[in-house]
């Protein structure tokens, strides 16, 4: 399998998660100090709490950043073990297109929405929306992000890829576009079989995607078509 990666993107974003981080460390840190030293002083509380505020937003990016590029394994690093061992007819792109995870090869178009939330994940049919269950209280206020709308987020790379590729190759015709959503996290148990696209932890996909290439072939010359313009767009 080939592997192409925006290395620049990710050691920027790192650093971004990294000075985020260290700043809101240091401006919590701030507010605080003025708070118990001036209890009294209107003025200084409100400070203090403006201080709070950003220090807490500066906290939530850094997570973001931190747990997408820095956190080990990162989402692309646990897509390159995960799918080890396909041939090269397949090339993984992380942070190359559109979408942060696209895989291209015989088993057609897959756009590959990673997520490291643990627990047990399930699907809500009657609420359409997924479900974590077994999240401490601690991630739930301070170390990790909620489940959010994975189906949403997956949907929407899907509908950005499609046009991308349409004009990436100059065609009238629509592109068949998959997706999938893979959840990490060792401590991750998937049980969303009635989800709107596939979901499954990491470990299964390599044995997804070559069921998907046995079963529904895609076409060679498309495929060939996309990673040539792919590789062109550089």
């Amino acid at each position: 399998m080939k592997i192409i990666t925006n290395e620049n993107l990710i050691k920027r974003n790192k650093t971004i998660g990294r000075v985020a981080t260290i700043t809101s460390l240091a401006i919590l840190a701030g507010g605080l100090l003025i708070a118990f030293n001036n209890q009294q002083d209107v003025q200084s509380l409100r400070l203090s709490f403006g201080a709070l505020v950003i220090g807490f937003i500066l906290s939530q990016i850094g997570i973001y950043y931190g747990v997408r590029f820095s956190r080990k394994p990162t989402p692309y690093e646990a897509l390159n073990l995960c799918l080890k061992g396909l041939d090269d007819k397949y090339s993984l792109y992380h942070y190359s297109t559109p979408v942060p995870h696209l895989l291209v090869g015989p088993a057609g178009i897959w756009v590959l929405g990673v997520f490291f939330q643990p627990g047990t994940i399930t699907y809500n049919e009657n609420r359409k929306k997924y479900h974590q269950e077994g999240r401490s209280m601690y991630n739930k206020f301070l170390a990790q992000e909620g489940i959010g709308r994975p189906d949403i987020e997956v949907g929407s790379y899907r509908e950005d890829l499609g046009k991308f590729l349409k004009k990436l190759l100059s065609s009238s015709n629509g592109i068949d576009v998959n997706a999938a959503v893979i959840f990490t996290s060792e401590k991750a148990k998937v049980q969303a079989q009635n989800a709107p696209f596939p979901t499954m932890h990491s470990e299964k996909l390599k044995d997804f995607i070559r069921k998907q290439a046995k079963e529904a072939p895609a076409s060679e010359e498309l495929i060939n078509k996309i990673k040539t313009s792919l590789a062109e767009r550089k």
